[in-house]
This record gives structure tokens, C-alpha cells and sequence, in this order.
């Protein structure tokens, strides 16, 4: 019988482009079949892939979640070169950005246990230089103070493009775990715990980056808009710029409250706005399509 204390990991590879590279690291899931992928969510302008795994939430130490990620992140690096990547997504190494999330009855404790353990074996097993956030970290450090100090929201070529890997080997903040140098072909991995976050973007008919970069900053709470959010202006394909965003405290602040927001900013700008996606699946439809893969295996 399956328990109830489950854990959710999201997993974002920079890479959506090769298929080769993607059918590994899916396969090395399979290893765990305790911690399936529940989504997968590619872009290929951003090129940038995303994986949501689920499985039981354990108190301390080692989990199926932990190893399934584990095996996944080792596959990217064996497949992937940062040094040759491309897309209109920022990114700080092959394996951008991984978070756990607790779900039904596990707390952000055993998800920030979680996260360390994977910290921990990423760091000395694959000599990548880890930072943790959230509850991972001891002084609750946030994801976006880390990227700001790496330069993540400053594309590093025209076009609004980020190409290629970081250009140094040494590092602006000493790592949490994992070598004090990058190696460029890997990059750097952020590892995070944090109660939900729903991604939700919305694209706007518009080539003016500048217009949309206004647009952005007012819906955001660091702008002054709307609580809990955090948005930024991404290319995304010709004619196209999105506002892509994390909603921190979805119950309170979702995406039909962002789009009417991002709407209403958008006609002072003269710029006409598409309707928004969600990049996952909510919490819930998470939680149920766990519980029914095991129990179409029974």
C-alpha cells in the first residue's frame, strides 16, 4: 500500500534538443521504477527540458527520489557539453536547477533532508559545484539571490541569448558542496526545498524585449506588483516574448490573477497578449497521477 508522506522533485536540464542525450536520462529513471517521472516538459527554443518525479518521502538519508535524480543528473553530464549550449533560457550548467517539493502529509524538513543528501553526492560523486536554497540551506538562502550573483538574468549574447558555458573557472560564491572551480563543460547545479511553486508564462506578441523587460518587472513582487511573484522577459521564438513566471504561493496569488495583470500592463504598452500555460501539472493532478500509475500496476 503506497503511504502517503511523498515527495515531488522538479528537474531542469538545459538541453531539449538532443535526442539522444534525453532518451538516456529518461532510461536511467527507469532504474527506480519507486521514483517515476509523472511530466516532462520540453522547449526547444529554450532548450531547456523539465522533469517532475515522484516518490515516498523518507525521514533521513538516501531515497528512490534522491538516487532516481541522481542517476538522471549523472547521464546529462555524460551527454551533455555546456559549452556548447544554446537558448533563450538562462542557465547556470547542464543540470540548471533541481527542487524538492513536499506533498500530502511529508514536511519541507524531509524535502530539504532530501535535497542536502543529493547536494551532498552530486557535489563529491560528480565534482559539480552545488548551491543549496530554501529550506536546504541553513540560513534560508533564495534561488534568485544565487542567480543574481552568477549573472543569470543577463544574457551573454545578442539576441537575448545565452550560449556557452560559465567564463571563469573560479567561482563568485563558494559552493555548498562540490569543487571550489566549475568545469566549464558541467557548469554549476542549484538544489533547492520549498513548498509548491506553479511556473506559468505567458506569451506576448511583441519583438520590443525592453517594452516586455517593463512589463515583467511591474507584475513582479521585487517590482512592486503582485506578491510572491517572480517574472522575467524571455524570447521565444520570432515575434514572440514571454513573461515567464513563478508563482510562489499559488493558492493565494495563480495564474488567472498574473494573466489579468499581465493583460492590463500589456494595453498600456499597446502589445497584444496570448493566453498563458502552465509548465507542469498543479499539485493535485500530480498527486493523483502518482497515486494511479502504482495502482495500475497492481
Amino acid at each position: 500500500m503506497l503511504k502517503s508522506v511523498v515527495g515531488c522533485c522538479k528537474v531542469y536540464i538545459s538541453e531539449s534538443r538532443n535526442r539522444i542525450a534525453l532518451e538516456s536520462i529518461e532510461r536511467a529513471s527507469t532504474l527506480f521504477p519507486l521514483a517515476p517521472i509523472i511530466n516532462k516538459f520540453e522547449d526547444v527554443a529554450y532548450n531547456r527540458v523539465g522533469y517532475t518525479l515522484v516518490s515516498e518521502m523518507g525521514v533521513s538519508g538516501p531515497s528512490h527520489l534522491a538516487d532516481a535524480v541522481l542517476a538522471m543528473v549523472k547521464a546529462a553530464f555524460d551527454t551533455i557539453d555546456f559549452d556548447v549550449h544554446s537558448g533563450t533560457h538562462p542557465r547556470l550548467g547542464v543540470v540548471d536547477h533541481i527542487c524538492f517539493h513536499p506533498l500530502l502529509d511529508a514536511s519541507l524538513d524531509q524535502a530539504a533532508t532530501t535535497a542536502r543528501c543529493l547536494a551532498t553526492d552530486m557535489g563529491s560523486n560528480l565534482q559539480v559545484p552545488t548551491y543549496l536554497y530554501g529550506a536546504a540551506h541553513e540560513e534560508g538562502r533564495t534561488l534568485d539571490s544565487i542567480r543574481r550573483v552568477f549573472g543569470y538574468f543577463k544574457p551573454n549574447s545578442s539576441e537575448n541569448r545565452w550560449i556557452g558555458g560559465l567564463k571563469s573557472d573560479s567561482l563568485p560564491l563558494k559552493p555548498d558542496s562540490g569543487p571550489s572551480q566549475v568545469t566549464s563543460a558541467k557548469g554549476v547545479a542549484v538544489i533547492g526545498a520549498t513548498n509548491w511553486v506553479d511556473n506559468y508564462n505567458i506569451p506576448l506578441l511583441s519583438s520590443d524585449i525592453n517594452a516586455v523587460r517593463r512589463i515583467a518587472k511591474r507584475v513582479s513582487g521585487r517590482g512592486g506588483g503582485l506578491p510572491s511573484v517572480q517574472a522575467m522577459a524571455l524570447a521565444h521564438g520570432e515575434g514572440v516574448i514571454e513573461v515567464a513566471c513563478n508563482l510562489l504561493d499559488p493558492n493565494n496569488v495563480g495564474g488567472e490573477r498574473v494573466q489579468e495583470e499581465v493583460e492590463r500592463l500589456a494595453r498600456e504598452e499597446g502589445i497584444s497578449v496570448g493566453r498563458g500555460y502552465y509548465t507542469d501539472f498543479s499539485q493535485d493532478q500530480i498527486i493523483s497521477r502518482y497515486f494511479k500509475l502504482f495502482q495500475n500496476r497492481i
